[in-house]
């Protein structure tokens, strides 16, 4: 009985040990095939370091592919402070080669880490320093590879992009709008070493650093420069307290150019204020938009069939009285009988008081409201602002006159160019922006693509298409003369805006606008300039704003490779003006022929006959007056 407990016992001890034994196999098994990749890597961790290597922010394209963010390599120190040997003669000599203290570069020296970025001083340094730091041949210290963002075109569209910091993280614009996509992953050089730091008799690893994506914009960089340009003119001519240009394509919300005054350089963004670097003006800048603004309320006067823009007169005394209000005319003694789209012509106040009259404050301020005024654009860029319109419960008589001709209410560039835009182009308000495409940096394959956003309709295709004559008599026979371009439709309307301070309009200090159309038949571009408290020159936008604005119309129609066309309305030229006339076709006249066919050029023969052979410039060209035309003479 004895026996036979003892065997018992043996036979579950037995028991138990194989079952542990089970265990055991089966949680090595387990160990070794399924939680292998896991506890290697822990325990690579314990005895791997990274020396980190940064990846390449992705680049900023225009719409043609020109680049305008970039990079370049340079390099930047580390220090693995268990590996140098010598800790004082490294101190001393980096020290001397950084330009810094001993004692601040000790701190980084004897600190007690795996891995020391020296930072701010050992960062993205040239190729000089590092050649010094690499001749020390220090064993703990390391030069790796760092991208440095540049801006090759300077301040050129540097609100716009914006700027990064020292780890190449994205501040402002572009840049922190889409710091998610720029950024890369980082790579690094894995090496190995003990508990103290040793570096082991290991291969390092090389793990690749991944490249950010990069963004392919809707800016025409031909139209950008043209805007820095002028702008820098503005600024020599007449020292304005700030300037600013938007070019936009109002059949998408496409913007193809941006910029203002004052500016910077982003690549050197340390040497500016943060007014500046902060304030980017085309969406941030409120202000009274002043007779730009007309064009949003003679567009809902036509839309609401208030009056007959061709056919209903308005008499124009010089000035009218709104309740306590005296409102003027800027034309001493008016103009006289007028139809409405002289009205718009000749930019009458009294006029447009009119119209908010005919309109009354529901219908005026719900357009307001249609075109987006009083709440941002949604544009992609940082720091739009909202601006300010009266509510309606304190909109009295007054309040309604002042704002039908663009006073007493404030708005942003961006609200009013892509309001106007959505006059132009049938009716349809867009959504302004910048990003076109997201690509892959390798390859350029199309990652992402932003496509217009529609958010809804204004005004019917018929309203639109009046605006857009009535914007074109304007610069053919009203206040915009000075943006004509023969052979072009231009369209566009000035404007001239007193501002407020503490409640009171300043004296003699005002915004100049312009808006400007081409082609005004079918609009390709839409231009928006302004000019604040311009200094030493006429307080009249056609002065000022009107020729600037001519210039970039200009490179605007290379740059988009605009046609001429055809039955536009003929300026009404002043004494002054440069007159263009169409070239007569004389082929097969006789020279007396010619000279009267062509009375307005001067004539250059070549050869001898009593027949025009040929001719140069062909016929139907259109030359300013007093030209030279070239005449071949043969039988």
């Amino acid at each position: 009985m004895f026996f036979k407990n003892i065997d018992k016992r043996i036979k579950l001890v037995l028991i138990i040990f194989i079952l542990l034994l089970i265990i055991i196999i089966l949680r090595v098994f387990y160990v070794q095939v399924f939680e292998y990749d896991k506890l290697s890597s822990l325990a690579s961790d314990l005895w791997s370091r990274n020396l980190p290597i940064e990846a390449a922010r992705g680049r900023i394209l225009d719409r043609n592919g020109v680049v305008l963010a970039d990079n370049e390599t340079t390099t930047s120190l580390v220090l693995i402070p268990n590996q140098i040997t010598d800790k004082e003669t490294a101190t001393e000599k980096l020290a001397e080669i950084l330009g810094v203290t001993y004692d601040e570069m000790k701190e980084h020296v004897y600190k007690e880490t795996s891995i020391e970025r020296v930072h701010p001083e050992g960062r993205r340094l040239s190729y000089e320093i590092a050649d010094k730091i690499e001749a020390l041949n220090l064993e703990g210290v390391y030069l790796v590879k760092e991208a440095k963002r540049t801006y090759p075109y300077g301040s050129l569209l540097a609100h716009v992009l914006g700027y990064v910091g020292i780890d190449n993280q994205g501040l402002s614009g572009l840049e922190l709008q889409y710091d998610d996509y720029l950024t890369g992953k980082a790579g690094a050089i894995k090496y190995f070493s003990d508990a103290k730091g040793n570096q082991l008799e290991l291969n390092d690893v090389y793990i690749e650093p991944q490249n950010g994506m990069d963004l392919q914009l809707t800016i025409d960089i031909n139209i950008q420069q043209s805007l820095e340009r002028e702008l820098d003119n503005v600024v020599s001519m007449f020292n304005p307290d700030m300037a600013l240009a938007v070019v936009m394509d109002p059949n998408n919300g496409e913007i193809l150019a941006m910029s203002s005054r004052p500016t910077f350089d982003p690549n050197n963004y340390q040497d500016y204020s943060q007014e500046v670097l902060s304030r980017n003006l085309p969406i941030w800048a409120t202000y009274e938009p002043g007779s730009t603004q007309k064009i949003i309320t003679m567009a809902a006067s036509v839309e609401e069939k208030v009056m007959d823009i061709f056919k209903d007169h308005f008499y124009d005394s010089g000035s009218v009285d709104v309740d306590s209000a005296h409102i003027k005319c800027w034309k001493a003694g008016g103009h006289g009988d007028q139809t409405f789209l002289q009205v718009l012509q000749n930019s009458c106040n009294p006029g447009f008081v009119k119209l908010g009259q005919l309109l009354g404050k529901e219908k005026l301020f719900s357009y307001l409201d249609l075109f987006g005024f009083g709440s941002k654009t949604g544009i992609d860029l940082n720091g739009e602002g909202e601006g300010i319109i009266f509510p309606l419960s304190r909109v009295g008589n007054v309040e309604l006159a002042t704002t039908a001709f663009g006073q007493g209410i404030s708005v942003t560039p961006i609200q009013q160019i892509t309001a106007i835009s959505a006059v132009l182009n049938g009716g349809s308000l867009y959504t302004p922006y910048v990003l076109k495409n997201i690509l892959e940096p390798e390859t350029g394959n199309v990652l992402y693509q932003n496509n217009a956003k529609f958010v809804r309709k204004t005004i019917s295709e018929e309203t639109s298409e009046i605006m857009r004559y009535a914007l074109e008599s304007v610069v053919a026979l009203g206040g915009g003369k000075a943006a004509y371009i023969d052979g072009y439709r231009i369209g566009g309307k000035t404007g001239t805006a007193q501002k407020v301070e503490n409640g009171a309009y300043l004296v003699n200090n005002y915004i100049m606008s312009f808006v400007g159309i081409v082609p005004s038949n079918d609009p390709e571009a839409v231009l928006y300039i302004a000019i604040d408290n311009p200094k030493n020159t006429a307080l009249l936008s056609s002065y000022t704003t009107t020729p600037i604005a001519r210039r970039i119309l200009l490179d605007i129609i290379d740059a988009l490779d605009i046609e001429k066309q055809e039955g536009g309305i003929e300026k009404d030229w002043q004494w002054d003006d440069k007159v263009y006339y169409e070239v007569a076709n004389v082929v097969g006249k006789t020279p007396q022929e010619a000279k009267t066919l062509l009375e307005h050029f001067a004539l250059e023969y070549s050869g001898s006959g009593d027949k025009i052979i040929s001719q140069s410039p062909e016929a139907g060209t259109r030359l300013e007056e007093g030209s030279t035309i070239k005449l071949m003479l043969g039988n």
